[in-house]
Formats: structure tokens, C-alpha cells, sequence
């Protein structure tokens, strides 16, 4: 979608758009899982944990982080990501806002 396009559209559908697109990926969600079982800040086991090489675990944690869905501190030449609790809750509502809809049925 071109950049043009995409103001055609609500913030809010922009927003759930970008978020369905960073979801839209088995790892990501692999790692938000993770992340949601061990509810701490990770530096450096994901790597072992998901089984993709650093490269790839990084590209996934960066797309992640820039919708917000992650935090990170940098702590020397680690960095380290968890959840940010706002944004995840926000996401949640946004969806739940998407399929709470009652349908009729067409059909």
C-alpha cells in the first residue's frame, strides 16, 4: 500500500493494519509467547529458545519494538526487550474492538 493510500484509512485501521502485518509472522509470535511466559526482560537466550539465527531474532525484535509491542534497554552490548504493558493491552483492546462485532449473518 503506498504511503497516499494508507490516508484513505483511520488511524485506527492503519494501527491494526501495522499490527496484523508484525503478528502476521509464526516467529513473532513465538517470541511474544516466550516473552509472555517468562514475563521478564530477555537479552540473549532467544536466540536458543526460538532456534533462529541472532540476524533473524533481531529483525523480528526490531519489528516488534516499532510498532511498540516491545521495549528495550540497551546495558552494555546487550540489549534487552520485554512487553510494554500499555501497548499490549492496547493491542487487545483494538482487536477485541475488530471481532466483538455481532453478526448477523448473511447467509
Amino acid at each position: 500500500m503506498g504511503l497516499t493510500k494508507s490516508e484513505m484509512f483511520t488511524d485506527q485501521q492503519n494501527r491494526l493494519a501495522a499490527i496484523a502485518k508484525v503478528l502476521g509472522h509464526p516467529a513473532r509470535i513465538a517470541i511474544l509467547q516466550h516473552l509472555l511466559k517468562v514475563q521478564n526482560c530477555i537479552c540473549g537466550d532467544l536466540v536458543e529458545e526460538i532456534g533462529l539465527a541472532q540476524a533473524t531474532i533481531s529483525q523480528h525484535l526490531r519489528e516488534m519494538k516499532n510498532i511498540g509491542l516491545l521495549k528495550g534497554d540497551i546495558d552494555g552490548t546487550k540489549v534487552c526487550y520485554c512487553i510494554d504493558e500499555v501497548v499490549f493491552k492496547e493491542i487487545g483492546v483494538i482487536f477485541d474492538d475488530l471481532f466483538k462485532t455481532d453478526l448477523k449473518g448473511c447467509c
